[in-house]
């Protein structure tokens, strides 16, 4: 006899595998949601390679790629994330949290690669490459006395979270987003608690969803957005199309 709770999890999985395709970035901004609660399905190989190499093709400062992140599937790793979150969910029912770190230091290491292979692709002139280098040292350098690196670096490693997250949905794959840990617990459980030229940027575990999630809303457009000056009052008018 099937339990009701094993056709509930089977009809998840088939509608989350089944779900109509993402076929364009505006799709899968519009239809992203946040997700705390996955079905055991492991995720396919080929398909978290592909998140993963998308993921990384995010943009950086001077393209120094200083982020990375790690892929944190095994149980006991994520019981570990799932206590430096306070006990949420995600971490332990998602089947893998990529855990997004930035490198604080990635300007002071050999980056002769990144600049070599610029100039095999004729993406930066031999001037262009030279200059960067040069001004890239200075730039970081003042980060580090204004006492701005962290944050500078920080920025690198979220801006790749969100083109997970885009690249999730284009694959059918729930995932969440979060910014509620204790980071001292966080890199202990990944293996880099020794590490202070390293930071945590974001959690963001990814599955298939073992529910259904609505669109909570957005205020309209100019509650958001300014021109030429940030206003102090908010206008969140909804107007007619």
């Amino acid at each position: 006899m099937v339990s009701a709770s094993n056709n509930s999890t089977s009809n998840n999985l088939k509608r989350a595998m089944n779900s109509k395709p993402v076929t364009s970035v505006a799709d899968a901004i519009k239809s992203r949601r946040s997700h705390r609660h996955y079905l055991p399905t492991p995720i396919p190989d080929d398909v978290l390679d592909r998140l993963l190499e998308l993921a990384l093709e995010a943009p950086s400062a001077w393209n120094y790629q200083g982020r990375s992140i790690v892929v944190a599937s095994e149980p006991e790793v994520r019981a570990e994330l799932e206590n430096a979150t306070g006990g949420q969910p995600h971490p332990r029912e998602a089947p893998v949290v990529l855990v997004f770190l930035a490198e604080l230091n990635a300007w002071r290491r050999d980056n002769t690669d990144i600049f070599d292979e610029a100039l095999r692709n004729r993406a930066w002139s031999e001037q262009f490459a030279a200059g960067s280098a040069e001004s890239s040292r200075q730039f970081q350098q003042d980060l580090v006395e204004s006492g701005l690196e962290r944050e500078y670096a920080v920025k690198d490693a979220v801006i790749a979270a969100s083109f997970a997250m885009l690249v999730a949905t284009e694959l059918g794959l729930a995932c969440s987003p979060m910014n509620g840990w204790n980071e001292a617990q966080v890199k202990k459980a990944i293996g880099i608690d020794d590490r202070d030229d390293i930071a945590v940027a974001l959690l963001l575990p990814i599955g298939f969803a073992a529910e259904q999630r609505r669109h909570p809303g957005r205020r309209p457009m100019s509650a958001g957005v300014h021109f030429q000056q940030y206003r102090s009052s908010i206008d969140t008018t909804r107007r007619n199309p």
